[in-house]
């Protein structure tokens, strides 16, 4: 190998080695057990305790259409971390999470690897899952 290309060839590498950690990945979500047609499955994204389940400070969200059955919902461009998510069936199509008047969500809500307890939702440590690569999860409402 010539002397002028081996080092054109490192300085590529060095030039791309930041990109490295840069990496962006993809979570597939797939949600079970919905239980009809109507509306929309949506899921939201959460980084970190402090904004785990606030509708403001989201990291990221989807939805798609709900077929009874199962759906599957992709969130791309995401770097490696840490993350949980929160996912709800809004059958009524109104763009939220309908709850009673005490707070009690009407409509199906599941998480990343917990469930909603008997006296609110699981912490975000409980929910929280990390990637380092593509991803897929299975979540039941």
């Amino acid at each position: 190998m010539r002397p002028m290309y081996r080092k054109g060839l490192l300085i590529e590498c060095l030039l791309l080695l930041p990109m490295l950690g840069l990496a962006q990945n993809t979570i597939s979500v797939h949600v079970y057990n919905v239980a009809s047609n109507k509306g929309r499955v949506n899921v939201a994204v959460y980084n970190s305790h402090d904004t785990f389940l606030s509708f403001e400070e989201v990291l990221t969200t989807d939805s798609v259409h709900a077929a009874e059955g199962m759906v599957t919902l992709t969130i791309p461009n995401l770097p490696s971390g840490e993350y949980a998510l929160a996912v709800f069936h809004d059958e009524n199509d109104n763009g939220k999470l309908d709850t009673n008047w005490l707070g009690i969500p009407k409509e199906k809500v599941a998480f990343s690897k917990a469930k909603m307890k008997t006296f609110g939702p699981p912490k975000y440590k409980e929910c929280a899952f990390r990637i380092t690569s593509d991803y897929e999860i299975n979540i039941k409402l």
